[in-house]
């Protein structure tokens, strides 16, 4: 067992909101004290924060009604100022664009996505590694919603936040991997955390692409998309401009580095550990199943377990040669299959635990 929690939801995206922060008011102030000590530890001020977090507001009112809806009624329900929680939801573009500073994190991450007819059972499988700072365990969770028209979303979520990995009941999947580069400012543009979001809001491939491609943006960040009726693309975006990647042979794989030649000065490349080889070391691991047209759920998982280039790895330990505020592990393994609308989970390391298994269908259950 992954002994993360699941908090699942229905009714109006208000109404959502206001009963996600009751329930995991603490969760919430604890995640959002974490986040502030950052913010300050990257150069930003109180008062910085709520102007950061008071934009976003207004971007989230032009940019999707839901998300508005639903980060207001968390601060009603958690009791905490609106200007931060917007701002929580804006944490990459404040702490890698607006920031003086870089808050030296490595928030890695290894996502792929193996397509029909590549897979055994002609099923979709999305997934990934989501690396970042080892005591974010314990302010995450699984969300589950379903509004009034019985659209369903199942996400990992960060306590106050919207989305991460997640899929739909349209069979709508995505992944999500750090990207810094030159342009990332953290302006006037719809933040990356929104996008995900918004992605997981629609209901057809193309809905989910304007709500990536469409708005300005205010930071970079990598949203592999894929969908139970068999696509996949990948898209690096930035602000004012954004790249993509199809699959090759069946499978797209991605980690923190730019690859689909988009004009940006890549400030992450060197840093991120292993990020050059570990998606060509994902299809090494695959080759043999690709070509057999055999790749399975079990196959995801060898990938997202695997050693290679220990402790920096797809499966990544904390390494204690790094300072204590740049230590990153997979803090969760996650494994979709699009077809069944089925979530698979694992917590740290995954090398050491099983994956509980999720289905949307069944989340009031």
């Amino acid at each position: 067992m992954t002994g993360v929690p699941l908090v699942f939801l229905e009714g109006s995206y208000g109404d959502m909101g206001v009963a996600y922060g009751r329930r995991l008011a603490e969760m919430v102030d604890g995640n959002l004290k974490d986040y502030l000590r950052r913010f300050r530890a990257a150069g930003l001020s109180e008062a910085d924060v709520r102007r950061h977090g008071e934009r976003y507001r207004e971007i989230a009112a032009g940019y999707h009604p839901a998300i508005e809806a639903m980060l207001n009624g968390i601060a009603e329900g958690a009791g905490q100022p609106p200007e931060h929680v917007f701002a929580l939801n804006a944490r990459t573009e404040l702490l890698y664009g607006a920031a003086a500073g870089d808050d030296g994190a490595d928030d890695g991450c290894t996502s792929l996505a193996v397509l029909p007819p590549r897979t055994a059972d002609g099923h979709a499988l999305l997934g990934q590694n989501w690396d970042w700072r080892p005591e974010q365990g314990e302010f995450t969770f699984l969300l589950g919603t379903r509004d009034e028209d019985g659209f369903t979303v199942l996400t990992l979520a960060e306590a106050g936040m919207l989305a991460k990995t997640g899929v739909n009941s349209a069979g709508i999947g995505i992944c999500a991997n750090l990207l810094v580069c030159d342009r990332d400012r953290g302006g006037d543009g719809v933040p990356y955390h929104f996008l995900l979001r918004g992605a997981l809001q629609a209901t057809t491939m193309a809905d989910a692409l304007r709500a990536v491609t469409v708005p300005p943006r205010s930071g970079s960040g990598n949203i592999l998309l894929a969908d139970a009726g068999g696509e996949a693309i990948d898209l690096e975006v930035v602000p004012g401009d954004f790249g993509h990647l199809f699959p090759v042979d069946g499978l797209v794989a991605h980690a923190n580095h730019f690859m689909s030649g988009v004009p940006v000065q890549d400030l992450r490349k060197a840093s991120s550990a292993l990020s050059l080889l570990r998606p060509e070391r994902a299809r090494h691991l695959l080759e043999e199943r690709l070509a057999a047209r055999q790749v399975a759920v079990a196959d995801l998982m060898v990938v997202f377990r695997d050693h290679y280039s220990f402790p920096n790895g797809i499966c990544r330990h904390v390494d204690a040669r790094d300072a204590e505020l740049e230590r990153s592990c997979s803090v969760y393994s996650i494994i979709m299959d699009l077809t069944e609308r089925r979530f698979l989970i694992a917590g740290h390391p995954p090398c050491e635990h099983e994956y509980e298994e999720f289905f949307l269908d069944k989340l009031a259950s």
